[in-house]
């Protein structure tokens, strides 16, 4: 009886405003005693059309979840004081943004500090009396003039080549350094200085010294994977470099004991894209003993690589100590998940903590580091809170500890996903996803959809996509693939297409058609293709290739390879990819570029691409547009205003429910 009512109140599929019911974690941080958990949930509001966030607490003992903080704000970065007694926040809840503590027994916050600017790396130093984080302010800081401060300036003087950030806009003049906070008396003190950026600081556990990182090198933006491990007391004093060896390192983590460093890095400052295995390392803190690849056989990243659109991608997790010192955490993507990891900190095989088809997005552990606080999320939920003990099967003993987005069980009725097993045409296996319509039919024939990641070396994940279930309750079949040269299939896998795009990743993209055309339930002849970015890449080549499909949107794509190395924000990084530049190697560049077949294409293409996209930029589709119209091809473009290259991810919430809608009137025009 009660799944028949419950089928009955269901609605069939996702709807594209669904996006303003979705309550998405985004951050999560343990207790000292481990007993609580501190996490931050991002909703979307319909009527003021913004995002805000606040925090949340979850007692393990109780067990029961209080909102922490409250009103339509944006606070996040939670972390908590040694002794738990307080929880310090970065918050815009004045306009600007402010550093805040709040007692976790209950009582009024304090604002601490309000800047313009960007605040990182939050964290107590260990007495307890005082905060360190990174900074870097805003132009507008430093004007006193509130009109002069929304205007434009006279001119923009550029002298490096890195300049400019996506979603971010013009980079500021200030550098990123380090400063600590007094929480009595609001004293800020500056530790680093210079004119190079001092990111990703930790403090030593004695609390008399901090381990960051920078780039010293004489030409920084050539050379972006040169990066250095430095240590400088916070009481004054010179920094001296800890010995590393060439290439990056990112998030360094000081032993319990004050004796070591750990962090993320790799050996090959001319890495293409993402290719090399970016693993856990160690070094001593004065250099002795060096510095050791801690699992160099594990062919796999030390970080998430998974990707979805109810979350921001490539956000690097840093490792933690055991409070032994004897294991260090990380995350990693490993074919089609993200699991937790802990590898021995003298070396050594990994060991899977919390397993399973999820993507655990973050993680925290603290204090005696029996247990671990993660944002998991899988196929058919966006991310909850749950509590794990950190140890091998680990997930068999999890707490959870929200049910964030209930209605997606109580009131919607998924489509089904599964995982699928496609051979490419020299045999090997492309993993995918396929995803039916809610009242799905075997017996009918559907239009079909193939998907395409970005990236390239990202991988679509067993993670929540509100894109792909919108499009199953549209009406169509989904399916979503992990061609060569993504992630999470270890280092061959990721340079397979290294200086030679659409070659082995167009095989596996045809070969993925080929699956969808002999499925029985799909329309061989009503097959669509999309994707962002490198998907969008993809999407080109494709259609630039085959008439295979019968409509086609292309987002914030990538269209001519040699004007995308000038006009990317780091586009000029694209030659360590194609081990040369466009005047060095002209015929390739070329080759490998979409424009150069674009009088082939016979199938109708919707370009999607945003105003202020910096990664990819609106020239990018300006030219498919001009080039395809001249041509007289079947060619529309939708622009939208204001909005950075992950539009899909974190876009304004009404520009979200549009694109997805122009998706779905392209294909319907073209595929019902």
């Amino acid at each position: 009886m009660n799944k028949r009512l419950h089928k009955k109140n269901t609605q069939p599929g996702l709807t594209a405003e669904d996006l303003y019911k979705l309550r998405l974690p985004t951050s999560v941080a343990l207790s000292p005693d481990e007993s609580r958990v501190a996490y931050t949930v991002e909703r979307m509001d319909k009527k003021k059309n913004k995002y805000f966030s606040n925090i949340y607490l979850y007692d393990l003992t109780t067990p029961e979840n209080i909102q922490f903080t409250h009103g339509d704000h944006n606070d996040g970065q939670p972390v908590w004081s040694p002794d738990g007694s307080l929880i310090a926040f970065v918050s815009t809840r004045d306009k600007k943004t402010g550093i805040y503590i709040m007692p976790t027994a209950g009582g009024s916050e304090k604002k601490l500090i309000e800047i313009e600017g960007t605040i990182s790396s939050l964290q107590w130093i260990p007495d307890g009396k005082r905060l360190l984080f990174c900074l870097r302010y805003a132009d507008s800081h430093f004007i006193r003039d509130e009109k002069k401060k929304k205007e434009q300036p006279v001119y923009r003087h550029i002298t490096r080549l890195f300049y400019r950030l996506d979603g971010v806009g013009f980079l500021p003049k200030d550098k990123f350094q380090i400063y600590t906070l007094d929480i009595e008396y609001g004293k800020l003190t500056k530790i680093t200085k210079g004119n190079r950026d001092n990111m990703m600081p930790c403090v030593c556990p004695d609390g008399k010294s901090v381990v960051y990182i920078s780039n010293r090198t004489r030409n920084e933006d050539l050379n972006s994977l040169r990066i250095d491990l430095f240590i400088r007391p916070l009481s004054g004093g010179k920094e001296k470099r800890i010995p590393t060896p060439d290439g990056p390192v990112y998030v360094p983590r000081v032993s319990p004991d004050g004796r070591t460093v750990a962090y993320l890095g790799h050996t090959n400052p001319k890495d293409a894209w993402g290719v090399t295995n970016t693993h856990v390392w160690k070094v001593g803190i004065n250099g002795r003993p060096r510095a050791i690849d801690l699992m160099p056989k594990f062919d796999r990243m030390a970080m998430d690589q998974s990707i979805t659109d109810t979350g921001e991608v490539g956000e690097i997790s840093a490792p933690s100590w055991s409070a032994d010192g004897k294991r260090i955490f990380f995350l990693s993507s490993d074919d089609g998940v993200t699991n937790l990891f802990s590898v021995p900190a003298k070396g050594g095989r990994p060991t899977r903590l919390f397993a399973g088809k999820c993507h655990v997005k973050a993680f925290s552990v603290n204090g005696r580091t029996t247990k671990a606080a993660l944002i998991r999320s899988d196929l058919n939920n966006p991310g909850d809170i749950l509590v794990s003990p950190t140890r091998y099967k680990g997930h068999e003993k999890a707490v959870q500890c929200t049910d964030l987005n209930r209605f997606l069980r109580k009131e919607r009725t998924l489509g089904r996903t599964r995982e699928v097993s496609i051979k490419s045409f020299d045999g090997t296996e492309v993993k995918g996803w396929l995803v039916t319509p809610p009242k799905f039919n075997p017996k009918r024939r559907y239009p079909a959809i193939l998907e395409i990641h970005g990236g390239p070396r990202v991988q679509y994940a067993n993670t929540f996509f509100h894109e792909m279930q919108y499009l199953a309750a549209k009406g169509y079949v989904v399916l979503y693939t992990n061609p060569r040269g993504g992630a999470g299939r270890g280092e061959t896998w990721a340079e397979a297409i290294a200086g030679g795009w659409g070659d082995l990743d167009y095989k596996d993209c045809l070969a993925a058609t080929d699956w969808l055309e002999k499925q029985k339930f799909v329309k061989p002849k009503k097959i669509g293709v999309t994707g962002g970015s490198y998907g969008g890449y993809m999407t080109n080549w494709l259609i630039g290739h085959t008439n295979r499909y019968a409509a086609a949107v292309t987002q914030r794509s990538v269209v001519d390879l040699k004007s995308f190395v000038g006009s990317s924000d780091f586009g000029f990084a694209l030659a360590r990819e194609f081990n040369g530049w466009p005047w060095t190697d002209k015929e390739n560049y070329e080759r490998c570029s979409p424009i150069s077949y674009f009088k082939n294409v016979r199938t109708p293409v919707l370009i999607i691409h945003s105003e202020q996209d910096l990664r990819c930029s609106i020239e990018q589709a300006e030219q498919m547009f001009v080039m395809l119209k001249v041509l007289g091809k079947k060619v529309e473009l939708v622009r939208f205003p204001e909005e950075p290259h992950g539009l899909s991810r974190h876009g304004r919430p009404d520009r979200r429910v549009a694109r997805l809608e122009w998706i779905d009137k392209w294909f319907r025009r073209y595929l019902k």
